[in-house]
């Protein structure tokens, strides 16, 4: 069996639309501002949550990891359904929409169901606010990035180059909460409220091509761009594919190690940074200037992918992350974890052009949003639903440093089988863009 299962329109030589006419484009700004308003929810509650859970509702280590791990179980149950589930909407917004009203509940969610419950019992209160954030994000941003970067396609945008939106949400929220979280740590979840208020509305603007438009053939079969037939023997081919599983496999071991580290790293960071006087506020403002370096690099990172494939650009953000993880095991004065905090600016935009470049290189463009689902999602939270709560219980019984060394291990391995496993890239157009003449035209 090959791996290049294209039956899309391949469009080399077809040029995509140059970044300047990205930058006259409404569509261009408008998936920009879905992007925007989405990780600026995302960033608020994942820079903030282990925090709030710790200091406001007084939650124990163990039980902290238990909320990520009920995320991350949900997101891997969900994955599947909303793959096939988008795949068959094609350009429709059914799906976002219902991820985007989820969200708006996010302040009234924590303010008037969550500390009540837990107060009653932490674990109900971890399996009911796993189960919510689940769908507002683990799950949900599966549905966001696959829509966008389908949109993106239809346009003939760079994915890395509206995705920045993404990386710039993140700077702010990281930035704005740190202020907000000073004033009142509450309020952190009504902020996110009102940006899903926002996304909402421009959710509701977005243009997406229709059946004819040039567009529409980054999901359509053939160059007519007739509706895609979406089955479960294209499924059932990717499941099969031997660099499907290898790239499954790297993202099992490194995209859920990546925010597994993360998820409690705030409170690694404010148990070495005494000699501040509010180590959540400097972390926070460490978390702004990160993902302004994210944001940079992400500009540039899809001429590197493109020139070294994106099968090297996953290894080489596993190698990243290992550095990361193993030095903050070992040189832990606040001035270096701040280093190897800063090192995710590399790492965030190495695997997100990758993961996008690959599936859509390598797989049948049909089923895109199924690949990217259960390949990176579905793959990636397993990997999270497993280590949050064996390294959150690791972190009570040995300790922060003793546990990263186990990671950078668990992680080193899995990028091993993967690179026997997974098949190179290079050479490989990326499909479904329209020529910057047919989007001028359109």
């Amino acid at each position: 069996m090959t791996d290049h299962h294209h039956t899309a329109v391949e469009v080399e030589g077809r040029p995509t639309t140059g970044a300047r006419a990205s930058l006259r484009s409404p569509v261009f700004w408008n998936v920009g501002g879905l992007f925007f308003f989405y990780f600026a929810i995302w960033q608020l509650a994942m820079t903030f949550l282990s925090p709030w859970l710790a200091e406001e509702a007084g939650m124990s280590s163990g039980n902290i990891g238990l909320v990520f791990s009920v995320i991350a179980l949900v997101a891997f149950c969900l994955q599947p359904f909303y793959g096939y589930i988008q795949d068959r909407l094609g350009f429709r917004k059914n799906l976002l929409a219902f991820v985007v009203v989820c969200a708006a509940f996010i302040g009234p969610f924590f303010a008037f169901v969550f500390l009540p419950i837990v107060s009653f019992n932490e674990v109900v209160g971890a399996v009911v606010g796993g189960i919510y954030l689940s769908l507002v994000l683990n799950a949900g941003v599966g549905v966001v990035e696959a829509f966008n970067e389908r949109t993106s396609r239809a346009n003939g945008f760079e994915y890395g180059h509206v995705r920045l939106f993404g990386s710039l949400a993140g700077a702010t929220a990281s930035l704005v909460g740190g202020f907000i979280w000073a004033s009142d740590p509450n309020n952190i979840w009504w902020a996110g409220t009102f940006s899903a208020l926002l996304l909402g509305v421009l959710l509701f603007v977005v243009r997406t091509p229709r059946p004819g438009d040039p567009g529409y053939t980054a999901i359509s079969a053939d160059a007519s761009g007739a509706t895609p037939k979406v089955d479960g023997g294209a499924v059932r081919s990717l499941l099969k594919n031997r660099s499907f599983v290898g790239f499954m496999i790297l993202m099992f071991g490194t995209a859920a190690l990546y925010d597994v580290f993360d998820q409690q790293f705030a409170i690694y960071f404010a148990q070495h940074a005494t000699e501040v006087a509010d180590p959540q506020v400097l972390f926070s403002q460490v978390v702004f200037v990160q993902i302004l370096l994210e944001a940079a690099v992400m500009v540039v990172m899809p001429f590197l992918i493109n020139k070294i494939g994106a099968k090297w650009g996953l290894i080489l953000f596993a190698i990243v992350l290992v550095v990361r993880v193993l030095g903050s095991a070992f040189i832990v004065d606040t001035e270096m974890l701040i280093v190897w905090r800063l090192l995710a600016a590399i790492e965030m935009p190495l695997m997100l052009i990758s993961v996008m470049k690959y599936i859509t290189r390598m797989f049948d463009v049909r089923i895109s949003a199924t690949a990217y689902m259960i390949g990176f999602n579905m793959a990636k939270a397993a990997g999270v639903f497993i280590f949050s709560w064996v390294f959150g219980r690791s972190y009570d019984a040995i300790g922060f440093s003793s546990t990263y060394v186990v990671m950078g291990v668990v992680v080193v391995a899995v990028t091993a089988v993967a690179m026997v496993l997974m098949r190179s890239d290079r050479g490989r157009p990326d499909p479904g863009a329209v020529s910057a003449e047919q989007t001028v035209n359109a």
